[in-house]
């Protein structure tokens, strides 16, 4: 499944190297994080990583596969 993960500000090399399993793009104020999750277990991890680094997720959506 892929999905795709908006972040609110633009993440730094050091934050976006916490994420390697997904690839990112900077667009207009957001930084967009997308790729692969393995199960719903990976999702909900991550979502922890994301609110341990104090990031805020403005959006998140499964890809059409």
């Amino acid at each position: 499944m892929q999905y795709e993960i908006r972040i609110d500000g633009l993440m730094s090399e050091t934050l976006i190297g916490s994420f390697p399993e997904l690839e990112h793009v900077m667009i207009s104020g957001q930084t967009v994080l997308y790729g692969p999750l393995v199960d719903e277990a990976h999702l909900y991890g991550l979502l922890a990583r994301f609110q341990s680094l104090g990031l805020h997720v403005v959006e998140l959506r499964r890809l059409p596969e």
